[in-house]
């Protein structure tokens, strides 16, 4: 089940080959075993120690645990004409590891860790292809209650410069034949980031979160696009979470040309230039009492031509959704918070490793969502799959050609606890975290029976 990693991980350079097979046999570990500790993935005090030991070596930084992955990011985005490019920034919370030191204040004073922010790339049709750039940080103590100070900084002294800087790495990274749309929430409205020059072929999708002073009118931004009547309209599945069940929306669009005036705030010396952009607004018609109502207002330097392309770039931002349940996966999957890890750096390091599994969770996921016919065999091998139908089915495998991808990611969730259910929809990342932890068990039982007695 681990053929995958080793060709994800061929290009990684780590100074010494033994290195790199230490790397190799640490994401096998720790992707069959996502939700175990590092003893109980590894199965020996000599591996548990191995793993520990490549986090703490003065020989190799996380950027080289990244570089296979990658590497191996750029060739699947090479396939496509269009790739999306979603940053985000979450927190890592070590609050309760009294031990841990490099760490700085979270967005509550209260709490200590890391703060993270990815570039997760994905398919025009919602595949995550991998993790192109991560920044890893601790905020200064120093620093802590003084935002009224951090305001009058320029945006290159702040942390908000983390989103130009990912802007520019994805930039740079990805094949210049293929676009690149960059997509991020509220936090990336910014107006440096709006006017940075960007290589040809490279656009952004940005949710508003400012309501902007608009040019040559006295209208702010909302106001302007409350004004219009709505062009269209548009079902969208939204995604349940804690706070919300899974339904199906209907959303109004409307859309137009506008010009953001520059910040009134910044010395007259810089002589910054209005912007003219594309909004899209987009509404919730009848949302349930219980629910908040889907609102966007999203910022683009896409070319609107026709309504639909303002679906398809509604759609395209929906997407944000992944990088969201990238972070569920790295907590709640990979347990990343509860490594008890003694310093910053060999946290980021773990981060770097698990980075991997997590997205390969994910791209199995969906995945199997997106080409359901394909086959198994492009994720699992022969007697792997066949291993997995003889334990649900209780025979063997029938026919000549083997199951659909959808077929054995749905078989693999029902090892996890997916019932399958109709109205159930897809199976999620849990359940099949799950599952294929149970499966890789069931494959080693197999495989040690046949060693002894063949």
């Amino acid at each position: 089940m681990e053929q995958w990693i080793t060709k994800e991980l061929e290009t990684t350079e780590l100074g010494d080959i033994r290195r790199t097979k230490r790397l190799i046999k640490i994401v096998e570990n720790l992707s069959a075993k996502p939700e175990a500790s590092i003893p109980q993935a590894s199965g020996t005090w000599a591996a548990t120690k191995a793993t520990y030991d490549f986090w703490d070596s003065p020989y190799i930084k996380p950027a080289m645990i990244r570089q296979g992955h990658q590497d191996a990011t750029v060739e699947r985005i090479a396939k496509h004409e269009v790739v999306l490019a979603i940053q985000d920034t979450t927190e890592l919370n070590y609050t309760t590891h009294k031990a841990l030191s490099g760490t700085g204040y979270l967005d509550s004073k209260y709490a200590q860790g890391l703060k993270v922010h990815s570039v997760m790339t994905v398919s025009p049709q919602g595949i995550p292809l991998g993790i192109i750039e991560q920044q890893v940080w601790a905020r200064k103590e120093e620093e802590l209650g003084k935002a009224e100070h951090r305001k009058q900084k320029s945006t290159a002294q702040k942390e908000s410069q983390r989103w130009l800087e990912a802007l520019k790495t994805t930039e740079s990274m990805i094949p210049e034949l293929v676009q690149v749309v960059t997509i991020a929430d509220r936090e990336a409205d910014i107006y440096d980031l709006f006017a940075c020059p960007r290589r040809p072929g490279s656009d952004f999708l940005i949710r508003a979160a400012q309501n902007r002073c608009l040019a040559d009118t006295q209208q702010h931004l909302w106001e302007q696009l409350e004004s219009i009547d709505a062009l269209g309209t548009i079902t969208l599945d939204v995604k349940r979470n804690p706070t919300r069940p899974q339904r199906t929306a209907t959303l109004n669009l409307r859309y137009r040309t506008i010009t953001i005036a520059p910040p009134q705030n910044r010395p007259k010396t810089e002589q910054l230039a209005p912007i003219t952009l594309q909004a899209i607004l987009v509404t919730e018609v009848d949302p349930p009492p219980e629910c908040e109502p889907i609102c966007w207002l999203l910022l683009t330097t896409l070319k609107i031509r026709n309504l639909q392309d303002v679906l398809q770039y509604v759609q395209w931002y929906s997407y944000r959704w992944l990088i969201e349940r990238y972070h569920y996966v790295l907590k709640s999957g990979c347990r990343i918070e509860k490594l008890q890890l003694e310093t910053a750096h060999r946290i980021e390091m773990a981060l770097a490793t698990y980075s991997i599994v997590a997205w390969r969770l994910l791209f199995l996921t969906y995945l199997a969502r997106c080409q359901k016919d394909a086959s198994c065999e492009q994720v699992l091998q022969p007697h792997e799959w066949q291993v997995l139908y003889a334990t649900l089915h209780h025979q063997v495998y029938p026919r000549t050609s083997p199951p659909t991808l959808a077929e054995v990611v749905n078989w693999i969730a029902r090892l996890g606890g997916f019932l399958g259910r109709k109205g159930d929809g897809y199976p999620g990342v849990k359940v099949l975290w799950r599952g294929l932890t149970r499966l890789h068990d069931l494959v080693e039982g197999w495989e040690v029976c046949q060693s002894l007695y063949h």
